[in-house]
């Protein structure tokens, strides 16, 4: 690996290669949040080092064991002043605790000098998701043509199991299991789940199953979702398919992947009330992850209830 330290091209730095190989190969991290990673150590290493061209592998490494707790603090500080947001601010020291945790478990220094910083609070903003009645009209489609079929299909989907837009890019004919009705997903961190699908969804993937043979080409392999170009469909597409479907059956709200996903996790839990089990199905790692649907359920029975109570009806008429 080479880095790139304040402007000059410096061979392969031991500590940092080191570190890539763990996100990778034991953390099991994507390259997209790995990229991430090592962007803002790069980041905090401008601010802390002056690293002179030609700088040694060696002296690199000593300054990385030698930084200390203030110097951390006023990377952050020098962020914030910057204008970053608290989310980046996060990510930067999210980064940083990372790299010092694995040099502390490499017994190259002591102690995380990150461990006890802490990042500005970030706002949560509640995922937005769309009504039982706009899912139903942007599901109700003609599908009369291979592309229709897939998009159908795509939206079905997402909306009938819950999955990301990099899970479903991903699939492949032989992850759908039509006898049990299932999908094999591929999901964050390359941990693999198993999520029922809908028979509205089971029946939209076989009419575009149908059809699909027609586009494909041999650089498609196995892909569950191609293009009209015969090769498999991008993230960009989708997001790009689903937006222009919005917009035809004139929905208000923005269409998008996440929205279907979001939609399908707020009406499982109004359904069921079984927060484990949309955890399952979504893939969460974490529970407090799928908590936030429950803020978006108590959303909903706060409408009512002000819509409803005679009393909360007499407070806002005051």
């Amino acid at each position: 690996m080479t880095a790139t330290i304040g402007g000059s091209v410096m061979g392969q730095i031991s500590w940092l290669a080191a570190f890539e190989r763990y996100l990778r190969s034991e953390k099991q991290l994507s390259p997209h949040t790995v990229r991430n990673y090592l962007y803002e150590i790069h980041r905090a290493a401008e601010i802390i080092f002056s690293i002179p061209k030609g700088t040694s592998i060696e002296e690199y490494d000593r300054q990385w064991l030698a930084v200390n707790r203030d110097q951390l603090q006023a990377v952050l500080s020098k962020l914030h002043r910057q204008g970053l947001s608290p989310r980046s601010l996060s990510l930067c020291l999210s980064s940083l605790k990372q790299f010092f945790e694995f040099l502390v478990r490499e017994q190259a220094i002591k102690v995380n000098p990150a461990k006890t910083l802490n990042a500005p609070k970030q706002a949560k903003p509640l995922p937005k998701n769309m009504d039982l009645d706009a899912v139903t009209h942007l599901l109700d489609i003609d599908a009369d043509d291979p592309l229709s079929k897939r998009d159908k299909a795509i939206m079905e989907l997402f909306y009938s199991s819950g999955l990301r837009l990099a899970e479903l890019a991903s699939l492949d004919i032989n992850d759908i299991d039509f006898s049990q009705n299932e999908v094999k997903v591929m999901g964050k961190g390359s941990k693999q789940r198993v999520v029922p699908i809908g028979k509205m969804a089971i029946e939209a993937i076989n009419s575009w199953c149908e059809c699909r043979a027609d586009l494909a080409k041999i650089e498609a392999g196995d892909a569950l979702f191609i293009s009209q170009k015969g090769t498999r469909l991008s993230h960009r597409s989708i997001q790009l398919r689903m937006k222009k479907w919005g917009q035809e059956q004139s929905l208000s709200a923005k269409v998008h992947p996440h929205k279907l996903r979001h939609s399908f996790a707020t009406h499982m839990l109004e359904s069921s009330a079984d927060l484990r089990a949309v955890q399952e199905l979504l893939g969460h790692a974490n529970l407090s992850t799928t908590q936030i649907y429950t803020s978006l359920d108590f959303q909903h029975l706060a409408k009512v209830y002000d819509g409803a109570h005679p009393r909360a009806k007499k407070a806002k008429g005051k």
